[in-house]
This record gives C-alpha cells, sequence and structure tokens, in this order.
C-alpha cells in the first residue's frame, strides 16, 4: 500500500527518466534483494534448525546465541566488528531505495520517513507493548513443550559500547526487516499481480522462516507477528509504526536479558 507524499516529498528532475519495468524484472529484482538479504537468512535458519532438530538432546537444550563477540579479549577489535555488521546488513535497504528511485519514489512511499515522528511512535510503543509481553508467554512456553532453543539474544563482553551496539543492532534489525518485508515486498507482490492474501501469506512466512534457527516456536510466533504487521502497515500505509515496535521490541530482549540474565529464575540462560 502506497502512503500519501506528504510536502516534503523527494522531486525528481522531469527528465529523470521512469522506467517501465516488465513482470520479468520486477520478480528477478525482488529475487536478487531476498537472496541478498532476508531470504539467504531464511535459508540459513531451515539448515540450522535441520543441524538442530537432528542433533542428540531436545531443543530447549541447545542454544541460539545472537549479538555475540566477533574478537573475544580484543574489545575494540570486537566493536570494529560488531558496527561493520550492523552497517553491511543495512546495504539491502539503500539497494531498495535505489530502486524506488529508478520509479521516482523513495522509501517515503513506503511509509519510512521522518514526516509523522509522533504518531509514527505512539502507535509503535502500543504495539510492542502488546506483542512484547504476549511474546514473552509463548517463547517460555513453546520452550518448556521443547518446540525452541534457548535464546541468548547477547553475549558481548562487558565494556563500554556493549549496550549502545545491542541498540544499534536492535535499529538495524527493524529497518532492515520491516522495510523490505513488509513495505518492499507488498508492493513488489502487488506489482506483480499477486492478491493480497497470498502476499500476506508470502510475508508472513518469510518473517518466520529466518526466525527458524530458533526453532518451532520462533517460526509461528514470528508469522502470526508477521500477519499483525501486514494488517496495520495496509491500515496505516506506513512502515514507521513497525519499525520503532520492531526497534523496541528487540531493545528490550537485547538490552533486558544483559541486565537480568542470572537475576531472575524465570529467564532461561544457556
Amino acid at each position: 500500500m502506497q502512503a500519501e507524499a506528504g510536502p516534503g516529498a523527494a522531486s525528481f528532475p522531469e527528465s529523470f527518466p521512469q522506467q517501465r519495468l516488465s513482470r520479468r524484472m520486477l520478480r528477478n529484482e525482488t529475487l536478487l534483494v531476498l537472496g541478498l538479504s532476508l531470504g539467504a537468512s531464511g535459508v540459513s535458519a531451515l539448515i540450522s534448525f535441520v543441524g538442530s532438530v537432528t542433533k542428540p538432546g531436545g531443543l530447549k537444550d541447545q542454544a541460539a546465541t545472537l549479538n555475540a563477540s566477533a574478537a573475544p579479549g580484543r574489545p575494540w577489535l570486537d566493536l570494529a566488528w560488531q558496527l561493520f555488521g550492523i552497517a553491511t546488513a543495512l546495504v539491502p535497504v539503500a539497494l531498495v531505495a535505489h530502486f524506488l528511485l529508478r520509479e521516482r519514489e523513495s522509501l517515503r512511499t513506503l511509509g519510512f520517513d521522518r514526516t509523522r515522528p509522533w504518531p509514527d511512535l505512539g502507535r509503535g510503543a502500543a504495539i510492542a507493548a502488546v506483542i512484547g509481553s504476549t511474546g514473552i508467554a509463548f517463547y517460555l512456553a513453546a520452550r518448556g513443550l521443547g518446540f525452541n532453543l534457548t535464546v541468548v539474544p547477547e553475549a558481548l563482553p562487558e565494556v563500554w559500547w556493549k549496550y549502545p551496539v545491542l541498540v544499534m543492532s536492535a535499529i538495524q534489525n527493524a529497518v532492515l526487516e520491516e522495510v523490505i518485508v513488509v513495505g518492499y515486498l507488498l508492493r513488489r507482490l502487488g506489482q506483480l499481480g499477486w492478491t493480497p492474501g497470498t502476499a500476506l501469506v508470502a510475508s508472513s512466512v518469510l518473517r518466520g522462516s529466518y526466525h527458524l534457527y530458533q526453532g518451532i516456536g520462533g517460526f509461528i510466533g514470528n508469522v502470526v507477528m508477521g500477519v499483525v504487521f501486514v494488517y496495520l502497515y495496509r491500515r496505516w500505509g506506513r512502515v514507521g509504526p513497525l519499525v520503532v515496535a520492531h526497534s523496541l521490541l528487540d531493545i528490550g530482549a537485547f538490552v533486558g536479558y544483559a541486565l537480568l540474565a542470572g537475576k531472575v529464575g524465570w529467564l532461561p540462560t544457556a
């Protein structure tokens, strides 16, 4: 769904060529973007999941670690690797912006801009509050039933940059996923003639697929989250609130784990 362009919308000179894109070009472009980003992550997560379920022992006795140290014992080198990983993960978003520019559009077309900061923040915070509470309960239940690995949201050393990196990592995840899996993918699938229902299923299953490394619970929970996010995007025409919500959810998970792990009995640790 396309959001209305506001007064500050990107402008293009009249001489800027607007290409008429064939279905084949749109299809190939979409596959390339996904192949460089979350589609590849989905395949990687599937391979990881197969490895977990074929490994002796239950899923809950295995751990999926996020935000791990890239250079143990070398904090400055570790920081360089962390920042490099965050920056390069956002390159597919820049690629999407480039492809939209070719259509005389911009990321504002997807509702990713600063024209409505307070509504985006308010809606995002409300979404995070609802999904966050139910998500924790679902994760604990899925792990207890043996459907999920123990998720370790962070395993960084106790250095000064730990919490800033966790926050940046959370925001990077949110921007990458919501811009590509919701805004960009729904736009392209609509241009390819997919029905709204089929596009919703594709977006939601893709979101679930790259969380399969967490187990069946991670897949199901994120498929449900995907359905909710697609519905809200179509209602509001903006990925902005979804980026805010996702950022808050991941910040809560990453920073919350760093502060609470080993200090409360209900939070599983590896």
